[in-house]
């Protein structure tokens, strides 16, 4: 992303109706390739997402957006909500590009306290706040600021904050603030990125308003490109309750490991003040090893049953984002992934997982087995197994009538995960798309477990139950709709398990 600072002398208050934009796929557009139950925008561009949020019953998703076209332009935060994070009601836009200021990436927080003083009468226990980079031009250079915004209505309308900014550097790469309550310090942490200096900045306030420079983190891992939207928060590792680190999640444009943008995370310890990573300086730690996972934020104030983390990242890589041959949305999300960390032989290892709650959406009980070609639904969870033997490749293939395919699979030597999407499309449309893209793999119990979810236009790989994951757009002229196990089957030690899923 490349942005964020808007500052006001009074509130401006955006009143909107909230309404409920239905999709029916038409022939011969790509409504056909919209994927179903991960989020993309009713029209126009859509980057990060932005203030994750967990309030009364609702999972918020703020996201970048572009109202007025379907390239990067004109930043504003788009908005909606869900129940079971599969199933999304678009609301209109919280916060608008005014005056100049584009509204770039953020976070947000219940302040159940009214520690800001901005809750005003409103039942604290319904106050959001946003805290947003705002990005406009001064005097021919980029100027990026940090502001607030405050809901009283449970994020149905947003009032910009009349002490706006609430930190200025002077900067043009100050940006992304990912603000969360410290509750062994009682105090506000809000980290940035110095995009250019490879830092994370960190603050610390106790109203939300003013806020107290702490220290930075970096240079570290991969520093090929800007560092963007920092997040932090604490793990427990393998489930451990008493074991608990810190992960430090930032991304990177360009400088990703296949190429543009990529995320990476460290590993370690923060007391309030300062975070302490346990990784070698010098090697970077990669989210995801596809191509098209990016600006993951995690979601604040969640319910405490089931205790769990939980993020979601943008599908697409910017070398191409402007490009993606979609129509009249050009954008999506993951599927929403639980978080945890696990020993390895390598050491502690981030782990991603689907939600729990994409189960709901299988619409058999059974999966179907599938050991030669077969017709593969629009949406589907594929699980299968791989073992030691004579074989190079093994997985599976999706294909079309007209021989566009994408190969997913591991790989004998060097033994790894991978997605081939380099026969995908017929007709390019960026010469950054096509590509192979792999990560490691290790055998464990003498087998390697990958389940793969399909979404139409996305394939999201989990291997080793979330060791390694390859997040990748597929961008067919016409639907993928048959699948095959690569040479017969070999390496695979039972046919494809299939679920088709279902739902709205």
């Amino acid at each position: 992303m490349l942005a964020r600072t808007a500052v006001l002398t009074s509130l401006v208050t955006l009143i909107v109706l909230p309404v409920v934009v239905v999709f029916a796929p038409r022939p011969g557009d790509t409504e056909l390739l919209r994927p179903r139950f991960h989020f993309t925008p009713p029209h126009n561009f859509m980057n990060d997402p932005n203030g994750l949020v967990y309030l009364d019953g609702e999972f918020h998703l703020f996201y970048q957006h572009n109202p007025e076209g379907e390239r990067w332009g004109h930043m504003s935060w788009g908005h909606a909500v869900s129940r079971d994070l599969l199933t999304w009601e678009h609301l209109p836009l919280a916060l608008r590009e005014e005056g100049g200021v584009m509204v770039f990436s953020g976070s947000a927080v219940v302040d159940a306290r009214d520690t800001s003083g901005l809750c005003g009468d409103a039942a604290p226990s319904s106050c959001l706040v946003a805290i947003w980079t705002g990005h406009s031009d001064r005097n021919g250079r980029d100027h990026q600021t940090q502001n607030l915004a405050v809901s009283r209505d449970k994020g149905r309308t947003f009032s910009k904050y009349a002490g706006n900014p609430v930190i200025d550097l002077g900067r043009g790469d100050n940006r992304d603030p990912k603000v969360f309550w410290h509750e062994p310090t009682r105090r506000w942490i809000m980290a940035t990125v110095l995009a250019g200096e490879h830092k994370v900045r960190f603050f610390a306030s106790i109203d939300l308003r003013g806020w107290e420079t702490l220290g930075d983190f970096g240079p570290a891992g991969a520093t090929g490109g800007a560092w963007e939207c920092p997040d932090l928060f604490p793990l427990a590792v393998d489930g451990n309750a008493a074991d608990v680190q810190w992960v430090l999640q930032v991304d990177i444009n360009p400088g990703g490991r296949v190429g543009g943008s990529a995320g990476q995370y460290f590993v370690g310890r923060f007391n309030g003040r300062e975070f302490v990573s346990d990784e070698p300086p010098g090697e970077a730690r990669w989210v995801d090893w596809g191509k098209d996972f990016y600006a993951a934020q995690s979601w604040s104030n969640l319910p405490p049953e089931p205790p769990r983390t939980l993020w979601i990242g943008w599908m697409s890589n910017w070398a191409y984002a402007n490009d993606e041959p979609t129509s009249p949305w050009r954008g999506v999300q993951s599927l929403p992934r639980e978080l945890g960390l696990r020993r390895t032989p390598d050491g502690i290892r981030l782990v991603q997982a689907p939600i729990r709650e994409l189960a709901s959406r299988r619409t058999t009980v059974e999966p179907r087995a599938v050991s030669g070609e077969s017709e593969l639904p629009g949406t589907a969870d594929i699980e299968l197994e791989v073992v030691p033997g004579e074989w190079a490749e093994a997985g599976f293939r999706l294909s079309n009538a007209i021989g566009e395919e994408v190969v997913v699979g591991v790989s004998a030597e060097p033994l790894e995960v991978f997605v081939d999407r380099r026969r995908s499309r017929a007709e390019p449309f960026h010469e950054e798309y096509p590509g192979r893209h792999a990560g490691p793999a290790r055998w464990r119990e003498g087998r390697i477990t990958m389940r793969v979810v399909f979404d139409r236009t996305t394939l999201e790989v989990f291997a080793n139950d979330g060791e390694t994951v390859l997040s990748d757009r597929v961008y067919p002229t016409r639907p993928l709709e048959r699948i095959a196990p690569l040479d017969d089957g070999r390496g695979l030690a039972a046919p494809l398990r299939v679920f088709e899923l279902g739902g709205p």
